[in-house]
């Protein structure tokens, strides 16, 4: 039996590049589409053991405002009490309880997240994208990783039932992580 690769040269303490990450979602619309959205404004940091995956950490933190499905009336009405209550809850945070190495380059990180004040465990399988030195001197690393949440568990329940039968939005949604991250100095 082989051990799992190690990344002792990735250990460290890195924060979390916006303008090369993404953290978006994927819900049903009317039972037939899906429709696509992200959150334009978060920020995150985390620490990675590459000797032991299980002493790393992390932490994300999203701005509900900044919810984009790149329409102005849906994006208007998932910022009111039907669905994220962007101005009681102007945030959705995780922080990590448990990174499992489960491949050579793939981590179940289970955590914290909180939605509308509620607050459940989840897992998201994350994939080791890879690290670089970029153009700027900057030690580089990615992760992509996603999970299916029930928007019900976090108090986001609006619905409105089709004439053909089944709801307009899915309770399921997939969260998504594209995280492009910078080693701290």
């Amino acid at each position: 039996m082989t051990s799992a690769t190690t990344y002792p040269h990735l250990t460290g303490e890195y924060t979390i590049d916006g303008t090369h990450s993404r953290i978006g979602f994927v819900a049903r619309h009317a039972m037939v589409t899906k429709v696509r959205g992200s959150f334009n404004e978060f920020d995150g940091s985390f620490t990675v053991n590459g000797d032991d995956p299980a002493k790393s950490s992390a932490t994300v933190t999203i701005q509900t405002k900044s919810i984009d499905t790149r329409n102005a009336d849906r994006d208007g009405h998932l910022r009111t009490n039907d669905f994220l209550s962007t101005d009681e809850h102007p945030t959705i945070t995780f922080t990590s309880t448990d990174v499992t190495q489960t491949g050579d380059d793939t981590f179940d990180v289970t955590g914290e997240l909180t939605i509308k004040g509620i607050t459940k465990s989840v897992t998201i399988p994350f994939e080791f994208g890879g690290s670089a030195k970029d153009p700027y001197g900057n030690d580089r690393v990615g992760f992509d990783g996603s999970t299916a949440v029930n928007r019900s568990d976090f108090g986001v329940t609006f619905n409105a039932p089709l004439e053909t039968g089944g709801v307009l939005v899915s309770d399921k949604i997939t969260l998504e992580f594209e995280i492009s991250a910078i080693k701290n100095a």
